[in-house]
């Protein structure tokens, strides 16, 4: 499994510690972006490219943070076979992998630690999906619902 990365410049210094902490964890990350600090960047370019990514390879998963979690989740959840969501705590994000096989985790860098930000990412990338009939049924459902709009 690939993890992508991604954060505009409100997220910037947390992506760093996160990126660096899932290299030291081993691993396979890919930096999607900001790769310096800009102020006037915008969070869909970053969304958009983590978002088109995890679309395309449904074994990885990603990470997108910015200030509030918003604006990142809304854009990544705009493409096909994305199931973004803002991390609240561990056990919300082993609930959203668990039952809803969810492959992008928000971070709300304005909102949480550093320490709580690695224990939801390992969380995120520890949990796998139940298959449960009923989970599974309710993703279908989501299918269905993308391909009609």
């Amino acid at each position: 499994m690939k993890v992508y990365v991604g954060a505009d410049h409100r997220g910037f210094y947390l992506k760093q510690k996160i990126y660096k902490w899932l290299l030291e964890n081993n691993y396979q990350v890919l930096d999607m972006g900001a790769y310096q600090l800009d102020l006037a960047d915008d969070y869909t370019l970053y969304a958009e490219k983590v978002a088109i990514v995890v679309a395309d390879n449904p074994k990885d998963r990603g990470i997108l943070i910015c200030g509030s979690g918003v604006g990142v989740d809304v854009t990544a959840n705009k493409f096909d076979g994305v199931r973004a969501s803002i991390g609240i705590n561990p056990e919300q994000v082993k609930a959203g992998r668990n039952d809803d096989d969810m492959n992008i985790l928000v971070l709300a860098a304005d909102f949480i630690s550093e320490k709580d930000a690695k224990e939801m990412t390992r969380t995120f990338l520890e949990t796998g999906f139940s298959g449960k009939e009923k989970h599974k049924r309710r993703l279908d459902d989501i299918k269905k619902i993308e391909e009609n709009n």
